[in-house]
């Protein structure tokens, strides 16, 4: 199922589903079948793995009338980001791919030699935007402005020591974040100022659950900019895969529903490029990945 976070002209930010080209207003929907529902994305994930198939099968045994006036055209709402507002910080797995610790050693200082653990940072709930909000880019911060498409990873139930084996069954679905990356703003081999800012975490455009992505390390990661293409990558070239992250952080500290983990990026960032390639206000980045969507965000001066 394919899950967005929507507003339209009379409402606020509110969960909805995404079938047919429709948007579903998820809580709207199950009171006119007579069961109450969350009307937020947290609300809903907390409900458990089981909600997933009870509102499938609702939708499938649907009564027509059960979508007057609880739908509308997907392109007659603003989608947000699927979760607006974590609970707490994104987290971050940098040197993810092998081919972007070779550009990053190459360009960025750091180790060539493959990490025998994940790299793990974090991005704070500030930095989330929409797949279609602008990135501040800050001239007095920044003149290093980067990109990293990344397959994002939506915790499901609470994780604690989990086997690799398990793993998979924690998750709730998948989404799009962009890493954004200020190179200059890096402080003493600590990431968080140069991945932090504000606007720095474009998420969307929807949450697609795992029964729509049964395999996370089968799909096409791509960036363009400006239109030409800057990374193009499979999630089969992950170095640690999702089970493999999974299992490492829950070993160190709890994953609970809502949780969100960046699982890295592909090589073709700027700053690994010959000569370097930054982005500046007038740009616009698009983040694909194939079954999940795209986002499209302008880059502008603050």
């Amino acid at each position: 199922m394919r899950f967005v976070t929507y507003r339209n002209n009379q409402d606020a930010a509110r969960l909805g589903m995404v079938e047919d080209g429709l948007v579903i207003d998820v809580a709207r929907f199950g009171a006119a079948a007579g069961v109450t529902l969350p009307d937020s994305m947290l609300g809903f994930i907390d409900l458990g793995p089981t909600a997933i198939e009870f509102l499938k099968d609702l939708y499938i045994n649907r009564n027509a009338a059960w979508l007057i006036g609880t739908s509308m055209p997907l392109g007659n709402v603003t989608l947000l980001a699927p979760i607006p507002r974590p609970r707490k910080n994104i987290f971050g797995i940098g040197l993810n791919y092998t081919d972007h610790i070779a550009e990053s050693a190459k360009s960025l200082d750091t180790s060539a030699e493959l990490p025998k653990q994940p790299v793990i940072f974090s991005k704070p709930p500030t930095a989330v935007i929409s797949g279609s909000d602008p990135i501040r880019h800050n001239k007095a911060m920044t003149q290093q402005l980067d990109w990293e498409t990344e397959l994002a990873v939506v915790i499901g139930k609470t994780a604690r020591n989990v086997s690799k084996d398990d793993a998979l069954d924690y998750v709730f679905g998948y989404t799009i974040i962009n890493d954004i990356s200020a190179r200059d703003c890096r402080r003493s081999g600590q990431w968080i100022v140069s991945k932090g800012q504000d606007s720095f975490a474009p998420m969307g455009p929807a949450i697609v659950t795992t029964d729509d992505i049964p395999d996370p390390h089968d799909l096409m990661i791509t960036t363009r900019v400006n239109g030409v293409e800057k990374q193009h990558c499979s999630t089969s070239f992950m170095l640690f895969k999702v089970h493999d992250l999974i299992a490492d952080i829950s070993a160190v500290m709890t994953l609970e529903p809502g949780d969100i983990i960046a699982t890295g990026t592909p090589a073709g960032v700027g700053a690994g490029r010959t000569p370097q390639e930054f982005m500046w206000p007038g740009d616009v980045l698009e983040s694909e990945i194939h079954g999940i969507g795209t986002l499209r965000n302008p880059i502008v001066a603050v």
